[in-house]
């Protein structure tokens, strides 16, 4: 019972990461396509940006999976398609660092760079792993060798037959349609206009492919209609309706019934494996893999089961929140701030993810700081910050020590620099806003005023109030 459980398990998981993560990497392969100006590629990038690396957890969740509910199944698989996965991550850091260095250097070079490994980092997974599933679902030569059962006789280009091929053409379509599908409902403006457009003959090749796969997978694989033909018509079916809508202008219900095509398919695949793991094309009676032969102990089941119905709801809950919180469009409209910076301009607002201050751009809408005050026009907060004690200003690069003169009595203060107060403009002289401002006579309290001539003392006359505005 947990070895079905756990099988079920994993197909959930590898359904999850090909939701999740095939928009992922069909936005990175139409960037080329989709992306005309830096404005528009920045959009693509920010639309995936906040989730793509919480959609590779997936991956490595389903990973650890098979490493502790199915260890024989880890160890054959990996073995036999080692060079095919280490293709894949190498593939998958390439694309992590796109992500995570295209905003670090103002330069086109360097971003043109970034932009074509985030193309490679996107194909040859999306590729890849609809061939290691067509393997997994067709079966690999496995047989004994030295008293050593289910061991891995064939090579990396035994892995490159006509059927996973085709499998691997069909997830790359598959994906790419599920991305444009998804920045048609995450941006806006000319972009997502273009996206939609693409859809249609990405639909159209996508289900012409899909179907092919479907037929050779049904009548030459599985022999003849049988239980398994009710998924692959339902995905399908899916798969239609998800361009339909897409034409039609609805990318909201276009994406859900991809993420369903998506779902479909992976689950029939698993039941068409099920209870096998990884089929043997040599000896399958006695070498393929079932789910009692790699399974683990019951007790390692068993606490596995708790430990992922603690967990399980968690992540979920988390993810969900993510995406909710991220849940706007991306306008490239208001990517108009400088290149370099791989977030939109914001005017006063320094980027999580520039290394420089944003500068104030003519087209960046005005922008104020939550308590009211202004924005910069040096691109630095307006915030209301306390003033300084003006004998203490100096000591943090601010005003210079006052110097009192003999003959007048003077007050230092410090001024803030504020575009929309004319009336309080420091002198083109003075540094950091500071100026010398004569003080405003004093009561008369019978104090003696040091450094003035003749030792004069207070008037009786009162001090005028000085409007605050003109302080």
């Amino acid at each position: 019972m947990l070895h079905t459980i756990w099988f079920l398990l994993i197909a959930v998981l590898w359904i999850g990461y090909f939701f999740l993560e095939g928009f992922d990497f069909g936005s990175g392969i139409l960037l080329p396509f989709l992306g005309k100006t830096h404005a528009e590629k920045r959009a693509i990038y920010n639309a995936v940006g906040p989730v793509w690396d919480g959609n590779e957890v997936w991956v490595l969740t389903a990973g650890g999976a098979i490493f502790a509910a199915f260890p024989q199944w880890y160890a054959s698989l990996f073995s036999g398609f080692y060079l095919a996965l280490f293709v894949i991550l190498l593939a998958l850091i390439v694309r992590i660092c796109a992500f995570e260095y295209r905003s670090k250097i103002d330069s086109d070079t360097w971003r043109k760079t970034w932009d074509g490994l985030l193309v490679f980092g996107s194909v040859v997974p999306a590729l890849l792993w609809g061939v290691a599933f067509g393997n997994i679902v067709m079966g690999v030569p496995l047989e004994t060798v030295n008293g050593v059962q289910h061991v891995f006789t064939g090579t990396f280009f035994t892995l490159l037959r006509p059927f996973p091929l085709l499998a691997g053409l069909t997830t790359l379509l598959v994906f790419t349609l599920h991305g444009a599908i998804f920045l048609s409902l995450k941006t806006a403006g000319d972009l997502a206009e273009r996206a939609r457009k693409l859809a249609w003959p990405l639909g159209i090749a996508t289900v012409v492919v899909g179907a092919a796969f479907i037929l050779v997978a049904q009548f030459w694989l599985l022999g003849g209609i049988d239980k398994y033909f009710i998924g692959f018509a339902l995905t399908a079916v899916l798969l239609i309706v998800a361009v339909v809508l897409s034409k039609l202008k609805r990318p909201g219900w276009s994406f859900i019934s991809m993420g369903l095509t998506i779902a479909v398919f992976t689950g029939t695949l698993f039941w068409a494996l099920y209870p096998n793991v990884l089929p043997s094309t040599i000896s399958p009676a006695t070498n393929s893999l079932t789910i009692d032969n790699a399974a683990s102990s019951d007790y390692t089941l068993t606490l596995m089961t708790w430990v992922a119905c603690i967990m399980v709801p968690i992540v979920l809950i988390y993810m969900s929140w993510t995406y909710w919180v991220f849940r706007k469009r991306v306008d490239p409209s208001t990517l108009t701030g400088p290149t370099g910076v791989g977030a939109p301009c914001t005017t006063g607002v320094r980027s999580p993810l520039a290394r420089v201050p944003p500068a104030h751009h003519s087209d960046c809408p005005p922008a104020r700081h939550p308590r009211g005050s202004p924005a910069r026009p040096d691109g630095r907060e307006g915030r209301r910050t306390q003033r300084p004690h003006p004998r203490r200003a100096h000591r943090r690069g601010g005003c210079p020590p006052p110097r009192h003169r003999p003959d007048e009595d003077v007050r230092v203060r410090h001024i803030r620099r504020d575009p929309l107060r004319q009336d309080r403009q420091p002198a083109p002289h003075t540094r950091r806003g500071c100026r010398r401002v004569p003080s405003p006579p004093l009561p008369a309290l019978g104090l003696r005023r040091r450094g003035l001539s003749g030792g004069l003392h207070g008037t009786a006359e009162e001090a005028p109030r000085v409007p605050p505005t003109q302080r």
